[in-house]
């Protein structure tokens, strides 16, 4: 989940590419579900995963732009980077393996209200009265969602499972990751990327043995082909969905690319819900349809002549 939210701001181009690059990254992830899933039934907790495929990506990165590491020991400021953008891959991927795929991304999707109040506390930009208005219908959005149909409001932290609150976290990094990368815009790209993949091994090894340690996850499997395979082949496209989105969003305006993104949740719930790993009902339809509202307004401020980011 992780470079997708990594965006650069070009002027935009006519050739249908650039929709088509961002659209195989909104489906790669919107798909990323179902690997993950499958690793986890072969023994391979997705902690594990994480950490193990980042490891192969580091490795490819290093081997790429060796002169990499003295960037990113140049910019010690870095670290906030790796931890947030670490957090909300585990966040994620965990969520998605042992949740409801629709439920999770939808929560996942509150970010631009996380984003709001993030950039109001670290960057000083006071949310605005449309901003204010997303965060209340992203809010409403969320009790919808985990509320069941006649409990009191008092319940609904008691209706959060695992899988949900580690949503709602992923989320919450999501946006912590997207507001640290406009204050660090102008450390080198590369360093910035390492940092992400290198937060993204770092923070799953270290929640792993955490978690390893509390008994809510299992010890690292003997070697498997299922999960072997699997891995290898997931860091692959991911690192294809993550050269596709570099280049649709380098030719694309920044709303352009932030609305086709959203085309994730269409295929995540779509191939979800054939698959039998999500239960749709009213109440995370409609909750659903306002979170992505929220999301959409975000987005649509991107292009609006003079909008600075997408708060």
């Amino acid at each position: 989940m992780l470079i997708k939210r990594y965006r650069l701001f070009f002027p935009s181009m006519h050739s249908p590419l650039p929709f088509a690059a961002l659209l195989f990254n909104a489906f790669v992830w919107g798909l990323a579900w179902w690997p993950f899933q499958h690793m986890h039934q072969a023994g391979l907790h997705p902690l594990w995963a994480t950490a193990c495929m980042y490891a192969v990506v580091l490795l490819a990165l290093l081997a790429w732009r060796p002169g990499i590491l003295q960037q990113v020991r140049a910019h010690p400021q870095l670290w906030l980077l790796a931890l947030a953008s670490g957090l909300n891959n585990v966040a994620f991927n965990w969520a998605v393996t042992i949740g409801d795929v629709v439920r999770v991304i939808l929560l996942f999707y509150l970010m631009p209200a996380w984003a709001v109040l993030l950039a109001w506390r670290i960057l000083g930009e006071r949310p605005t009265p449309a901003a204010l208005l997303r965060l209340a219908l992203a809010f409403t959005g969320v009790v919808l969602v985990l509320l069941p149909e006649g409990a009191p409001a008092s319940r609904l932290l008691q209706n959060l499972s695992l899988a949900d609150a580690l949503a709602l976290l992923g989320g919450f990094m999501f946006a912590l990751t997207n507001v640290t990368l406009r204050r660090l815009h102008t450390v080198p790209g590369p360093a910035r990327m390492f940092a992400m993949f290198g937060g993204c091994m770092l923070m799953a090894l270290a929640v792993a043995c955490i978690g390893l340690q509390v008994g809510v996850v299992e010890p690292f499997p003997a070697a498997n082909a299922t999960w072997i395979v699997t891995g290898l082949l997931l860091a692959g496209v991911l690192m294809l969905g993550n050269w596709a989105l570099q280049f649709g969003a380098a030719r694309l305006a920044a709303g352009t690319t932030a609305l086709v993104m959203l085309s994730e949740v269409m295929f995540a719930s779509v191939s979800s819900a054939l698959l039998g790993a999500a239960t749709l009902n009213t109440r995370t339809v409609l909750g659903g349809a306002l979170i992505l509202l929220a999301s959409l307004l975000a987005a649509l401020q991107f292009r609006r002549p003079g909008a600075a980011g997408p708060h």
